[in-house]
């Protein structure tokens, strides 16, 4: 559920905010049927080797998840079938050690719980990596962003 939600707020960081129509009503739909066949033909030329891909359609994106190379995958694309980026849980020690210490020194007395990386496509006006790391302590919990060559960054309070 976490991961469900960690990778939704890094999804809606590079979505453009779509409403549906019918008064703005959000449905979702799953299964490789609704996806257009651009996103197919799209996912499979980049991912060859992909396994178990599962699709879900939000009014914002097309995500797939998915194992490559024994890694599970989140790759979303947007509903004009261009491809946004990709997100992979990894450890905390993955992320640069410059982070890793800030992370430590600021947030004393968390624990970190989970580290996603995102990487872009491309887009100059996105950057090509980041992380996002979710930490913990008695009733608080927080996303912190960083980027390579960055200060981090609070990117959400969870609760």
């Amino acid at each position: 559920m976490k991961k469900l939600f960690i990778t939704a707020a890094i999804a809606t960081m590079f979505s453009v905010t779509a409403f549906a129509a019918k008064g703005g009503k959000t449905t979702v739909t799953t299964g490789e049927d609704k996806i257009s066949y651009t996103v197919l033909n799209q996912f499979n030329a980049e991912f060859k080797g992909a396994k178990d891909a599962a699709w879900t359609v939000t009014p914002n994106c097309e995500k797939v998840t998915f194992t490559l190379a024994g890694v599970q995958t989140t790759a979303f694309y947007d509903l004009a079938g261009e491809y946004l980026g990709a997100t992979q849980t990894i450890g905390f020690k993955d992320i640069p050690f410059s982070a890793q210490e800030d992370i430590t020194a600021k947030y004393a007395g968390y624990a970190v719980k989970e580290v996603i990386k995102y990487e872009s496509n491309g887009n100059p006006d996105v950057s090509p990596v980041a992380y996002f790391v979710d930490v913990q302590k008695a009733g608080s919990e927080l996303l912190v962003k960083v980027i390579p060559g960055e200060k981090i960054a609070l990117f959400k309070t969870i609760k």
